[in-house]
């Protein structure tokens, strides 16, 4: 990084001359298999070449800075793709803004990410950046505040190191850029810094379009390494009802069926309980998708979080869209619910023709499933804590509208959580044993394998 006044600064022709000069400062990256995100719209073209100098995989990190109102220009957060946002308290604090200001300018933001996305992506999926070393790249930084958020944003999402990565910037955006990153690049520092645009003979604005059909020329592979013996581990964008639900679909390569995770309130995909399930699963043979039924401002609402229709609509839109990919097609499909999403399970399972096999209750509340129980043809097991006295109630009413093969197991010693040591271990094992007893492949799919 040079670090002279402005007559000795780089000039760059245009994004591209920017992107093969940044990729030249971030070749040793290459032995990390990167994943390089570009911020969109300048930015992409930069990150295009500089993916393809690393032989990386190159997406876009679509951000909204959140505004104050009446002072669009300072921000006291950012929100991204798959609902991940970040919020400077201190800052709403300080500036007195009321929750329910801050959730109304978060929603609105959002909603303005997911039709970028759409946008942008298409019917593109999302490179993963679990466990990855990420590279953030703009065309240019004046104040770092949207490199910032991206940085955070991609730290939520798994990123194991991320590195900011820019042609030009003004050596104090750097510097505060340093407590953000694990390392920032940049080809040149000006000293008397005006703006980006001065630093290129062409700074032709990228347009909306123009994105897309980088996203649809570069390499979007998702390098991300599978679980040993796995054929399928990958972030699923799932469409449902003018939405996207985002979760994580993981098939053994010798599977014997797939089971859906549907959770309740105060949950995520990401829980260790989930986490921790579906491994044990995913060792078992059984293949597992975990996706959020709400997005994370609609689990805030406490209506919807009980709204078992809502629910149990979402989780039938999802099983149908799941029977439609090509690597789970002819997989036999369970539930594991838990909380409310055990309500939600047993809702969907009533639909008429459902595909679902078996459920597993967890911890759940099949009482909130009112009438749809007795239209339940899904072979049931409920799993309930043997110290959650209410909950095993309540369990047990719901059994007695079940006309399909059901069963109730008390865990000794458990709470409603099953928190207690050895306990989520009986879970998983009394639930993979129940899934192996009852997920039959279809006689269409033996016949066509035999």
């Amino acid at each position: 990084m040079r670090t002279g006044g402005a007559l000795s600064a780089t000039v760059f022709r245009d994004r591209d001359d920017a992107g093969v000069k940044l990729a030249e400062r971030l070749l040793h990256l290459k032995r990390e298999r990167p994943v390089v995100l570009g911020l969109p719209r300048g930015g992409m073209p930069v990150a295009a070449r500089v993916a393809a100098q690393l032989e990386a995989p190159c997406d876009v990190m679509v951000v909204r800075k959140l505004g104050a109102p009446g002072h669009p220009e300072f921000a006291f957060g950012a929100v991204g793709e798959d609902d991940t946002r970040f919020i400077d308290d201190l800052v709403t604090m300080g500036l007195g803004l009321p929750e329910a200001t801050v959730e109304s300018i978060v929603r609105r933001e959002q909603r303005e990410v997911e039709r970028r996305v759409a946008e942008y992506r298409g019917h593109l999926l999302p490179v993963m950046l679990q466990g990855r070393t990420v590279v953030v790249v703009d065309d240019g930084w004046a104040t770092g505040s949207t490199a910032m958020a991206a940085l955070r944003i991609a730290r939520s999402r798994g990123a194991r190191r991320v590195v900011a990565a820019a042609p030009i910037a003004p050596r104090e955006t750097i510097e505060r850029l340093r407590h953000e990153a694990d390392e920032v690049v940049v080809v040149d520092s000006p000293e008397h810094f005006i703006s980006v645009g001065q630093w290129y003979d062409d700074f032709t604005q990228v347009s909306e379009s123009q994105v897309a059909d980088i996203l649809q020329e570069v390499d979007t592979e998702d390098f991300h390494e599978p679980i040993q013996g796995s054929r399928t581990d990958r972030t699923a964008v799932i469409p449902v009802g003018g939405i996207s639900l985002y979760g994580s679909l993981r098939i053994p390569t010798m599977c014997e069926g797939i089971v859906v995770f549907a959770h309740g309130s105060g949950s995520s995909r990401h829980s260790p309980r989930n986490q921790a399930m579906a491994q044990a699963f995913n060792k078992a043979g059984l293949g597992t998708l975990l996706f959020d039924l709400l997005t994370t401002y609609e689990a805030r609402e406490r209506q919807r979080v009980f709204d078992v229709e809502l629910l149990g609509t979402r989780l039938s839109a999802v099983t149908h869209w799941l029977r439609r990919q090509p690597e789970a097609q002819g997989l036999p499909i369970g539930y594991l619910g838990a909380s409310t999403g055990a309500a939600a399970a047993l809702w969907a399972a009533a639909e008429p023709g459902s595909p679902v096999q078996a459920v597993v209750s967890r911890g759940g509340r099949p009482d909130l499933a009112g009438k749809r129980l007795i239209d339940v043809r899904a072979a049931t097991l409920m799993l309930v804590g043997g110290d959650d006295e209410l909950v095993l109630d309540l369990n047990r009413r719901a059994a007695a509208f079940l006309n399909c093969e059901h069963r109730i197991e008390v865990i000794a010693g458990a709470g409603h959580l099953f928190e207690e040591p050895g306990t989520m271990e009986q879970v998983s094992t009394r639930a993979i044993e129940w899934f192996d007893q009852h997920l039959r492949w279809p006689e269409t799919v033996q016949h066509e394998t035999a």
